[in-house]
């Protein structure tokens, strides 16, 4: 009886033994295919990852996170008062630096500081005309006399009219000494013949300094202590 139940356990154990090692194979072989098998994945389950500040999206076209500029946008969409407004702004900035050139330019010309040469239409119009050629008769951009020079520059620059010849201007002008003469003055000379007419004319700017035509060099700017000027000299005028 003993033999039997001994026989009978060691069967059992055997058993066991063999179902263990059967089980712990199947598992085995199980977890490996679970680690190797590849992952399903689909375009609702693809992760969207950040670089730089671009947004990527595998697959997927490339977009940046940052805002883009509105600038042109703005431009675009600008009512007529918008764009006019600018307009004026540029005009407004190329008109006070080209003033500034001009100031700087006559102050070297006339020997002044650039404080002094506030009125930049008489800069505007010296500058049109600077360096016309003189003709006796002229009154045009091609070529032009001293009388009829006074005349576009006063017209023009201090809205005033002006006889045509030198010695008219002369007679109609209200007579004034030279240390009170002022910008916009008419400044007067005696330049050929022996009688004591009125030759030339030119306008008075500042330190001393006239603009006019000159037969030598057409329309300039000379002084009035020049040593062809000084002796030629005849009067001040302001006109009326």
């Amino acid at each position: 009886m003993m033999k039997r139940i001994v026989f009978l356990m060691g069967m059992i154990s055997v058993f066991v033994l063999t179902s263990c090692k059967s089980l712990s194979k199947l598992t085995s072989r199980d977890n490996s295919t679970a680690k190797t098998a590849p992952a399903k994945t689909t375009a609702s389950t693809q992760q969207r990852e950040f670089l730089d500040g671009i947004e990527v999206t595998p697959g997927a076209a490339v977009t940046s996170r940052h805002k883009t500029s509105t600038t042109n946008a703005v431009v675009a969409g600008a009512s007529g008062k918008d764009k006019t407004s600018a307009a004026a702004r540029d005009m407004s900035s190329f008109n006070i630096e080209r003033a500034g050139y001009l100031q700087l330019k006559y102050a070297v010309i006339i020997d002044a500081t650039v404080e002094k040469l506030t009125n930049i239409p008489l800069l505007e119009t010296i500058d049109k005309w600077w360096g016309t050629k003189y003709c006796m008769g002229g009154s045009s951009s091609d070529c032009i006399d001293c009388s009829a020079f006074t005349q576009v520059l006063m017209r023009d620059v201090f809205n005033t009219t002006l006889p045509r010849t030198a010695q008219e201007q002369y007679d109609t002008s209200e007579k004034i000494d030279l240390a009170d003469l002022q910008e916009g003055d008419l400044v007067f000379f005696h330049t050929t013949g022996r009688k004591k007419d009125i030759t030339h004319v030119g306008i008075y700017l500042l330190n001393n300094k006239f603009v006019h035509a000159a037969t030598s060099g057409g329309v300039m700017i000379s002084d009035l202590n020049e040593k062809y000027w000084q002796p030629k000299f005849r009067g001040a005028g302001r006109a009326k």
